[in-house]
């Protein structure tokens, strides 16, 4: 019975990381536009979440049947679903054969477990609807209801169609126990509730350096990988427009054209590139008046060479993954042989073969990495020890990030003040007091 239950965990554990890797960029997005700030708080909440509704639906499916195995002549009762309530119950008397003991009743009775077992797999649930979402015993409740009675129509539909029969039982009493489990949760997590601060004021805290003016590198950090991938995805389709329009020798033409697009002309109409626009962020001169051209241009002349092996590199690489995804597919369809026959063209024993026999062509190689990675450390760490959090583009010239109101921000008197871009931020006193810059 150990391993039944620990190989759903371990699944969702090899699952868990590449999961999170892929929610991270959208997760930053909504909590920044939901709360302004991403405290490691909130992260470690959702993400704790994500990780249990993971592992919750893997105890519902795993283990799998497998594929020899015909689920409609092994499961044939599974057919017809459960719907008598109380059925657990007379099932743990049987498997008790009628006795009234600690052992026979629970210690070695799995019809026992089987509904302790239910009765927990929700109960984290209850848990979180009332510590995160600071919802009530209702909300639990509906949530459990929910969550019960989609894991009971996936094992009735045989995982949703993958399987033609169900391979495990849809039973009312499960639906009851789970949902009772939820409700349990939430009134079991009333003490940790009142000893943990609300998110809320986490954040609040979180937002003090934000009305002094002082946006989350975090925040911006996002803002512009987004904008980097704009400018990727932009530039090959500048480049085909201007090779059937303007000519064959327009396409090298596209990357600048692309940034310029995206850097200058863009947040000159619009207020902001649409990485900030996303990030719920603009651009703002010191008297909070909108950039000029010239400033918007020398602001992208000094971040272009941090974002062009960027850009390039990112772009190469979104070309030789089509280009590769598309000879291979070619080549399978006339024929499956030949994507071996590709793959085997690249022998990476052979490269590190050749790297070892000549350690100075593969320093040469690693050299422009390396440089890269060391100034963008250097930008990056010369950004977070200025007072301001200010980077070279943004001193040169003289445009500021300012945060638009989140969705939930609150306009009570307890709510943090937004910062006035008119105004200059404050700005630490030698004896560690802040005063009007």
């Amino acid at each position: 019975m150990t391993d039944i239950y620990l190989l759903p965990i371990g699944t969702a554990a090899l699952l868990f990381p590449a999961l999170a890797f892929v929610m991270f960029v959208p997760t930053a997005i909504v909590l920044y536009r939901r709360h302004g700030v991403m405290t490691r708080w909130r992260v470690l909440s959702l993400y704790g979440g994500v990780y249990y509704a993971l592992t919750s639906f893997c105890m519902v499916i795993v283990p799998l049947p497998k594929p020899s195995v015909n689920v409609c002549k092994e499961y044939p009762s599974f057919a017809h679903p459960q719907l008598t309530p109380g059925v657990a119950f007379t099932d743990i008397w049987k498997e008790a054969h009628h006795r009234v003991t600690l052992d026979a009743l629970i210690l070695h009775n799995s019809a026992f477990w089987q509904t302790v077992f239910n009765l927990i797999l929700l109960l984290p649930l209850g848990v979180f609807v009332r510590i995160h979402f600071r919802r009530g015993l209702a909300a639990a409740t509906a949530a459990g209801f929910a969550g019960s009675l989609f894991f009971e129509l996936t094992q009735y539909s045989g995982l949703w169609g993958l399987y033609a029969c169900p391979y495990r039982l849809f039973a009312v009493d499960d639906l009851i126990v789970n949902t009772a489990g939820a409700a349990l949760g939430w009134a079991a997590a009333g003490p940790l509730a009142r000893a943990l601060p609300a998110l809320d004021a986490l954040d609040d805290r979180a937002l003090a350096p934000l009305a002094a003016g002082k946006i989350p590198f975090g925040r911006r950090l996002i803002a512009l990988l987004l904008d980097v991938t704009g400018v990727i995805l932009l530039t090959p389709v500048l480049a085909v427009i201007g090779y059937f329009v303007l000519g064959a020798e327009t396409v090298l033409l596209a990357p600048p054209v692309a940034f310029g697009l995206w850097f200058v002309l863009i947040p000159w109409l619009m207020g902001a590139t649409p990485g900030k626009h996303v990030l719920l962020l603009k651009l703002v001169t010191p008297d909070g008046g909108r950039p000029s051209p010239a400033r918007l241009a020398l602001r992208a002349l000094v971040l272009s060479p941090l974002l062009l092996l960027a850009c390039l590199g990112g772009g190469a690489a979104l070309s030789l993954t089509a280009s590769a995804v598309f000879v291979g597919a070619t080549a399978s369809a006339a024929d499956p042989s030949a994507l071996t026959e590709i793959a085997g063209r690249v022998n990476f024993q052979e490269v590190a073969y050749s790297l070892a026999a000549d350690p100075v062509a593969g320093l040469v190689l690693l050299l422009p990495p390396a440089l890269c990675l060391a100034l963008i450390g250097a930008c990056v760490r010369g950004i977070r020890r200025h007072p301001q959090g200010l980077g070279l583009h943004e001193t040169l010239s003289g445009i500021r990030n300012h945060a638009l109101p989140h969705t939930r921000a609150r306009t009570g008197p307890d709510a943090p003040e937004p910062a006035d871009p008119q105004m200059p931020a404050p700005v630490a006193a030698a004896d560690g007091s802040r005063t009007g810059g």
